[in-house]
């Protein structure tokens, strides 16, 4: 074999090996050699959008899921690990936008580009089931599936509140409104309400979060679980009414003359001093018209996104309308506001504002002048102060409180206030006990090209008509090239050439509305078990695959993704196209790979940003980054110009901080960036960019290499027969005679496997690459000299260093494995089985009690493994040191604790 560890060309060998054999090509109800079925494993990382290039986040999630696989099947599992693309969505338009060039011209580039750097990488991936989202043979089902979701009125049509660029003439996400403006034209953006498809995840939010809360999510992320919990969103409280006779223009009481708030402190209803409506309610549709003012802060609300995540941060703001609601319990007149943090989509699109109990009133208030009226007070201390000008969090509080200032209420504790508000709500015909969910139906239209078409036709005598099935895919034209005028599917005309209505025949128009791409995300790892069935969504490889085993992948995903994915999987199983109630056994997030932020601000106010490998820190006295100075000219800026140090963060193409995995593979080859983004930080935590560990990573493989090239072990000067037992692991193992070196060897490897099998079982792949450092190390201080059996023991040992490593860098132990003659004993290294640990390696000839006379420390003493209390005893009464610290008192007693010590008390 090479002395020298040339990395670029072992993983060719190795790949290549893999490429001829098919090697990661998997079948359902697998056999082992038996024939006996093999357990089913299914192992998924979410798969990724191809922008052009992997990234280091990238490496890291799927050398996670090919460390799980590569494990798994050498412990005898059936195992899976698919990939595809999410290749639909915005990113496409933009790249054409800006190069000219069709989004399916420069999606399937990059996923050719993408593909070759996994492979690149050696990942045991079942190629024969790739997928891309924008293939008709994919999207067919996705609109195959909205048919059957309309026919069973899961799915329907209503108008929608969009942002409109009026430059760009087309619909922007929410993240595309920047301080009320189009992200690319500036413009700004509009409100409008169009039609649009919802599909009524609603109508599964109860057992969406029951299984979030009763434990049918066992393998999840208890975060993950709590943020599903929070988007769900379930509040119990009271809905009711502030009767008022505010009328539209044509003089008709507006909403039947009553404005419905919900809330689910019904016991603060006495401290309410105004009412909030969104920019789009009826009634401040009213006032508008008889204030100019108010209409132009309307207008105002109106512009920028329309999530409740804006507006948690959105600056709280309004103005009155002029009108006023009736108290329905005071009767007293209640005015009236516009607020820009009202949602009209959600609830009733109106707030009661009660500021003594509720910190964003409180602001709002205090902001505007308006009464703050304190109905809660503590129980414990009813007459502690309440200070109108600072908050304080027990004027938020429901345990231990108290309701005062409310008549009839006073006194009456949380729960039984809200029974009792309820209850006279009820009587008096203005209120009910009711449930609410923040969780909104998803609206999956989206006014763009480069998606799933939606197969609707428009006719004039008929309106919307579904596709018929025998005419799907409707198939989405790749020639266009969006150019900033809108959605080109509204005038492309082969895409609406000969379409008539199916059920009158006439002449009609296709929807040109496409698919949210969460739609695409959201049943893809079904698609993988029967990637090639034209005839059904999913067939036979879902029943043997489902529910997926493992699921890999960020975070960020943690909530949209994950909650559609799990609200599509009930839908199938209630279509009986699946038998499953849950998708995903195991959840793992992994982390972010972080890496420095250096950058500056430009004369025209804007920022520029620097690769780290361009600068120079500068340290302050405590040794932090305080900032930078460019060590080359950059961009017309000269050496030494000072920049800004922004902190870690994570790497971004857009701030010039990432590190591209290709430059990796080829200076250190792909086992080490497998490795190095596996050993510096466990799966689940933020991994901090370093590149002095890179060059440690690479430098540990190479002592792996060096170490083989030392101890070729099958030509080495011993006992063929020998080593050959050692390295096929058979009993004959009992029977050769080690020395004490190779004994200690042999213990060291073992004990470090056990702890290495832990951390594997547990997916702590840090401390799993950890173990073979240690097993390393103890081959290369081993010094066979000797000893007995010492060939053996390193024998052994090295073929369970490589059996352990191979997982993280499996081209070199693959290559390694074959060169040193462990292949032809035992057979390839993809399925040898994984090593036990011989629990006769782990007996001790010999252990070492601490001694302790009246519980002092004062020495130690060797006994036998094996030694019974008498024997024990007597070592400790004959050593040298129970001879100087006893003084010749006589033992009065023997404390033994069996491994660890002995106690002789004088």
């Amino acid at each position: 074999m090479l002395d020298k560890y040339l990395p670029q060309d072992i993983e060719r060998l190795a790949q290549e090996q893999w490429r001829v054999r098919d090697a990661y090509r998997v079948t359902e109800h697998a056999t082992d050699e038996a024939g006996r079925p093999r357990h089913k494993y299914y192992a998924c990382s979410m798969l990724p959008y191809p922008s052009g290039k992997l990234h280091m986040g990238h490496v890291r999630n799927y050398t996670i899921n090919d460390m799980l696989t590569r494990h798994l099947r050498m412990k005898g599992y059936n195992v899976l690990m698919p990939m595809g693309w999410d290749a639909f969505g915005l990113p496409a338009e933009n790249a054409a936008l800006k190069h000219g060039v069709p989004p399916a011209q420069w999606t399937f580039s990059n996923i050719a580009a993408m593909k070759a750097q996994m492979q690149a990488l050696g990942l045991a991936i079942d190629w024969s089931r790739e997928i891309a989202t924008c293939i008709p043979e994919y999207y067919r089902w996705n609109q195959w599936m909205f048919l059957r979701m309309l026919e069973r009125g899961i799915a329907y049509r209503k108008t929608q509140v969009v942002n409109w660029d009026p430059v760009d003439k087309t619909v922007l996400a929410n993240e595309q409104v920047i301080d009320g403006r189009g992200w690319r034209t500036g413009a700004l953006v509009e409100k409008r309400e169009i039609p649009g498809y919802y599909l009524k995840i609603t109508d599964y939010a109860e057992e969406l979060l029951s299984h979030v809360l009763h434990d049918n999510l066992p393998g999840w992320p208890d975060r993950v679980k709590k943020m599903q919990e929070n988007w769900i969103g379930k509040s119990e409280g009271v809905r009711f009414a502030f009767p008022h006779d505010i009328r539209d223009e044509a003089g008709n009481l507006i909403q039947n003359g009553k404005l419905y708030v919900f809330t689910t402190r019904a016991d603060t209803i006495m401290g309410v001093t105004f009412c909030a409506v969104a920019p789009e309610h009826p009634i401040a549709a009213a006032a508008c018209q008889r204030n100019a003012e108010l209409a132009q802060f309307v207008e105002a609300c109106q512009r920028g996104g329309t999530t409740e995540a804006e507006m948690a941060v959105r600056e709280k703001e309004g103005m009155p309308t002029g009108f006023v609601v009736t108290h329905p319990l005071t009767g007293q007149a209640v005015p009236v506001w516009v607020g820009n943090y009202v949602l009209m989509g959600y609830g009733d699109g109106a707030v009661m504002g009660v500021p003594a109990h509720d910190e964003r009133d409180f602001a709002f208030a205090n902001k505007y002048g308006l009464p703050i009226q304190q109905v809660v007070a503590l129980a414990a201390n009813p007459g502690e102060a309440f200070d109108p000008t600072v908050w304080k969090d027990w004027y938020a509080q429901t345990h231990g409180t108290v309701a005062v200032h409310s008549g009839s209420f006073d006194g009456l504790d949380h729960r039984h206030c809200v029974h009792a508000v309820a209850q006279k709500l009820v009587y008096m015909g203005l209120g009910e006990k009711t449930v609410t969910w923040r969780l909104r139906d998803w609206s999956i239209s989206r006014q763009r090209y480069w998606g799933t078409p939606i197969p609707i036709i428009h006719c004039e005598e008929h309106g919307a008509v579904p596709v018929p099935d025998s005419d799907l895919p409707v198939v989405l034209p790749l020639d266009c090239i969006p150019d900033g005028t809108g959605n080109p599917l509204v005038t492309h005309e082969g895409f609406h050439a000969g379409v008539t209505c199916p059920i009158c025949g006439k002449p009609a128009r296709r929807e040109t509305d496409t698919m949210d791409t969460f739609v695409d995300s959201a049943w893809y790892f079904l698609r993988y078990l029967d990637p090639h069935d034209t005839q059904a969504m999913v067939g036979e490889g879902a029943r043997y695959w489902m529910p997926m085993d493992q699921y890999i992948g960020g975070i960020e995903h943690a909530v949209l993704h994950l909650l559609y994915a799990r609200f599509w999987t009930k839908v199938m199983r209630d279509l009986d196209l699946i038998e499953e109630d849950e998708p995903f056994t195991r959840l793992l997030t992994q982390g972010m790979v972080l890496n420095q932020i250096y950058s500056r601000r430009t004369p025209q106010g804007g920022k520029e940003y620097f690769w780290p490998q361009d600068v120079e820190p500068i340290l302050d006295e405590e040794g932090k980054i305080a900032g930078a100075t460019l060590l080359r000219s950059v961009g017309g800026l000269p050496a030494g110009t000072r920049i800004d140090y922004e902190g870690i963060g994570t790497m971004s193409k857009s701030k010039n901080n990432g590190v591209d995995p290709q430059a990796l593979i080829d200076k250190y080859g792909a086992d080490t960036a497998r490795l190095y983004t596996m050993f510096t930080a466990p799966p689940e935590s933020s991994l901090e960019w370093n590149d002095g560990a890179v060059e440690g990573s690479f430098r540990f493989l190479r002592r792996v290499w060096a170490y083989a090239a030392r101890f070729d072990v099958v030509n080495a000067n011993a006992d063929a027969e020998a080593v050959q037992a050692s390295i096929a692991g058979v009993t004959r193992l009992q029977d050769v005679p080690f020395g004490d070196k190779a004994r200690a060897l042999r213990r060291e490897v073992h004990q470090v496997l056990g702890q290495v099998n832990h951390d594997y079982d547990r997916m702590q792949y840090n401390t799993v690459v950890s173990g073979t450092m240690k097993m390393l190390h103890a081959l290369e201080d081993f010094d066979p000299a000797a000893c007995p059996g010492a060939i053996v023991a390193m024998a052994e040992g090295f073929g369970i260093l490589l059996r352990c490593l191979y997982p993280v860098a499996p081209h070199l132990c693959y290559v390694l494995w074959q060169e040193l003659g462990y292949a032809a004993v035992l057979g390839d290294l993809l399925d040898v089985p994984w090593p036990r640990v011989d629990a006769t390696a782990l007996q001790l000839d010999e252990v070492e009690l601490v001694l302790q006379i009246n519980g002092k420390l004062r020495g130690a003493v060797r006994v036998p493994a094996d030694a019974g209390r008498h024997a024990i005893e007597q070592a400790a009464l004959q050593s040298e040191a129970f001879a100087r610290f006893a003084h010749g008192a006589t033992p009065k007693k023997i404390v033994i604790v069996p491994g660890r010590l002995i106690n002789v008390v004088v």
